[in-house]
């Protein structure tokens, strides 16, 4: 593999696959079973063509729910390796997914911690350019908050910021290098 590889860090929740509103927190989060996972209209085209084009595709997602008591632990790997054969099969190659189960609120002791792994820190892309000799100067993180386009930053790339409606109150403290409604505006703007 050559030094120059380009990587497009991907969010999950929000980018690939939609929010879930669930009552017992009020609030729009990420799916915590696989029968709550429901794909966000048209996203594997445009992300075929950054892969067709060369660019390296990654998910990096925090997932809090099991760490929160909100889920088990077997219910948030099977969402998540449903959001990723959906991809897949419809031919849309995931290098590797980059997950973090922690949170410093957690309720599930062994995961309430300060953790590097976890947006905004930068340790998950930083460990992508090892594995993958990856250029994170010539890459994008494209998130839907803060934390996504926080971490992009701190690794030395570029952000690119899609304006979902439900994570709007997670975002705003950090200026992204651009602004698209979905990711097929992303790849018209990079891949023009």
């Amino acid at each position: 593999m050559s030094e120059s590889n380009r990587a497009l860090f991907l969010d999950r929740d929000g980018i690939l696959n939609e929010l879930v509103h669930y009552d017992d927190s009020g609030e729009w989060e990420a799916p915590r079973t696989p029968d709550d996972v429901v794909m966000i209209e048209g996203v594997t085209e445009p992300l075929r063509r950054f892969a067709d084009a060369g660019w390296l595709l990654f998910i990096v997602t925090n997932q809090p729910s099991y760490a929160k008591g909100k889920t088990t632990m077997s219910d948030l790997v099977q969402a998540h390796d449903a959001i990723v054969g959906y991809l897949t099969a419809d031919g849309v190659p995931i290098e590797n997914s980059y997950q973090c189960f922690h949170h410093p609120d957690a309720v599930v002791a062994e995961l309430r911690v300060i953790c590097e792994c976890r947006k905004p820190n930068p340790q998950s892309l930083r460990d992508a350019e090892k594995e993958f000799s990856l250029d994170l100067a010539a890459s994008w993180m494209v998130g839907d908050q803060d934390s996504d386009l926080g971490a992009g930053k701190a690794a030395g790339c570029r952000v690119a910021l899609i304006e979902h409606p439900h994570s709007k109150h997670k975002r705003g403290a950090i200026e992204p290098d651009v602004v698209v409604s979905d990711l097929g505006e992303l790849a018209g703007r990079l891949l023009a």
